[in-house]
């Protein structure tokens, strides 16, 4: 066991998942939203998530959702906690079998969690195609989020954690390593790149944010249409702005926060309404994502009660990639179709100016590791061996 890293098993006491099902029990309810569409479609959540929905989840989660189950799971890939910076930070370790499997590491954002890639790391850890990419694989808790410490200070931003994403890797045995990551975990996989080429091998992410300032010039239809949707997701209409939970979070993490330890309700409802705008779906994030998936992420938000300190990470770091960040080693991007923000690749190459390998795939939105986990994987490996291949090309 390396230095100063410690074996972790996840148990939650039986009063606290008791208490949650009373919760749930008792909850108070508001009356139906008022735009009524009787038909499966995106227009039903207009005013957010639909009654009718909620109270099925919520049933479910209250009498057949299996938390043990969960539990197991993440004690069967191996659970670890260090103390980074003074913060106890939580992660996965898979390690491979494979002699020549690289070390990665992979970074979730909100409202996900490490929930996001645990259907990906034995596949990326032992391959069932011997020519792919193998990997020893870890995958934090950001901090406030999981059972990693909650942030005391103000000062855990992006920036500083990717310094302790390097200290970890480095902690594990891994000098040298690359990293994937979306949302929260793009823009810190960026910094990663960015920051710290001495020790980053090359990236893959689904999340690219191009230096401000760039014009529409030269760009096809289909990218304009990308910067028109991204425009529209931050600044859209008053009835339109999705962007709005993120402006809270920014500025009243605090506020919100109450709700979001308080009340599981509130916490369903906060976090849903995002899997089911986010997702490639036509009206439901089941369509695609298992309801139990959700539940395991939301349930984990629960019991370790980090729906304020997750949030916080907004308020930290909302905006604050550094313009004049650029990445110079590898770097593999995917831009799913129904992802909340898509960057031309002319922007793009803007920051990272070592692009290796670009796809738009068909299908997929913000949480594509959960949505289509077989492409992602795929793509994934796929995308990562070319960075690693010009890396070693020097």
């Amino acid at each position: 066991m390396p230095r100063d890293v410690h074996p972790f098993h996840a148990h939650a006491t039986d009063a606290d998942l008791d208490d949650l099902h009373a919760r749930l029990a008792a909850a108070r309810l508001p009356e139906a939203e008022t735009v009524h569409h009787a038909t499966p479609g995106p227009h039903r959540w207009e005013q957010g998530v639909p009654l009718a929905d909620l109270i099925d989840v919520v049933n479910y989660w209250r009498t057949q959702y299996n938390w043990r189950s969960f539990e197991t799971r993440l004690n069967r890939i191996g659970q670890f906690r260090t103390t980074i910076d003074d913060l106890g930070i939580h992660f996965l370790h898979r390690r491979s079998p494979r002699a020549d499997a690289t070390p990665l590491i992979l970074t979730h954002g909100w409202p996900d969690s490490i929930v996001r890639f645990l259907d990906a790391i034995d596949e990326l850890a032992d391959p069932t195609n011997a020519d792919a990419p193998a990997f020893h694989v870890v995958v934090p808790s950001l901090p406030g989020f999981g059972y990693s410490d909650k942030p005391a200070t103000t000062g855990w931003g992006t920036e500083k954690i990717a310094a302790a994403w390097v200290e970890l890797m480095d902690r594990l045995g891994y000098p040298r390593f690359a990293a994937h990551g979306g949302d929260w975990g793009g823009n810190i996989t960026t910094v990663l790149g960015g920051r710290f080429p001495q020790h980053v091998l090359g990236i893959h992410t689904t999340f690219a944010a191009a230096p401000p300032g760039l014009t529409t010039d030269g760009l096809t239809a289909v990218e304009r249409r990308w910067v028109e949707e991204t425009h529209d997701f931050w600044h859209g209409s008053p009835t339109r702005l999705r962007a709005a939970y993120a402006k809270q979070q920014a500025t009243r993490p605090q506020t919100i926060g109450y709700s979001l330890v308080d009340s599981p309700i509130g916490l369903l409802a906060w976090i849903l309404d995002k899997f089911a705008e986010w997702t490639d779906t036509h009206d439901s994030p089941f369509e695609t994502i298992p309801i139990d998936r959700i539940l395991d992420n939301i349930t984990l938000y629960w019991l370790t009660r980090t729906g304020a300190s997750a949030a916080r990470l907004y308020y930290e770091s909302h905006n604050a990639l550094d313009p004049e960040l650029r990445v110079d080693i590898p770097t593999a991007l995917t831009m799913y179709p129904r992802d909340t923000e898509k960057c031309p690749r002319p922007w793009a190459q803007q920051r990272y100016r070592h692009i290796i390998r670009w796809r738009t795939p068909e299908t997929g939105g913000h949480f594509p590791s959960l949505e289509v986990p077989e492409y992602f994987v795929k793509d994934l490996q796929d995308g990562l061996a070319a960075v690693l291949a010009a890396d070693r090309r020097g």
